[in-house]
């Protein structure tokens, strides 16, 4: 009977107790992507970027520079970027928006993912 008790507890507490996971929605066409990065930067730890609506990227990345250009193609973010001399080459990336949070995950959605926080 206490094994049965403690267990509806701790289903009841957790679903009434646990914040909701991340809603993040898909950004759609390039004037719904400009108009959440325009005039901001895109931070995580050791990285600051500046994605311009005229299609370049700037910012640093650790201690080095980073440099690039961007477009919006078939509903994706397509980049080409540089950082610290190194050619990180061109990718298509799904870009989903969670308030400040904009998550860009690799080759169209199917690779690996990055959270920045818009500023």
């Amino acid at each position: 009977m206490k094994i049965t008790f403690a267990l509806a507890v701790t289903a009841m507490l957790a679903a009434v107790g646990l914040p909701a996971a991340a809603e993040y929605a898909r950004i759609q066409n390039k004037s719904d992507f400009v108009a959440a990065v325009n005039g901001k930067r895109l931070t995580r730890p050791l990285v600051d970027l500046r994605v311009t609506s005229g299609g370049a990227i700037s910012g640093k990345g650790a201690v080095w520079e980073v440099t690039g250009k961007w477009s919006w193609k078939d509903g994706y973010f397509c980049r080409t970027l540089v950082w610290g001399g190194k050619d990180l080459g061109y990718n298509c990336q799904l870009v989903t928006r969670d308030g400040a949070k904009l998550r860009f995950t690799s080759d169209r959605g199917a690779g690996e993912s990055a959270v920045l926080t818009l500023r």
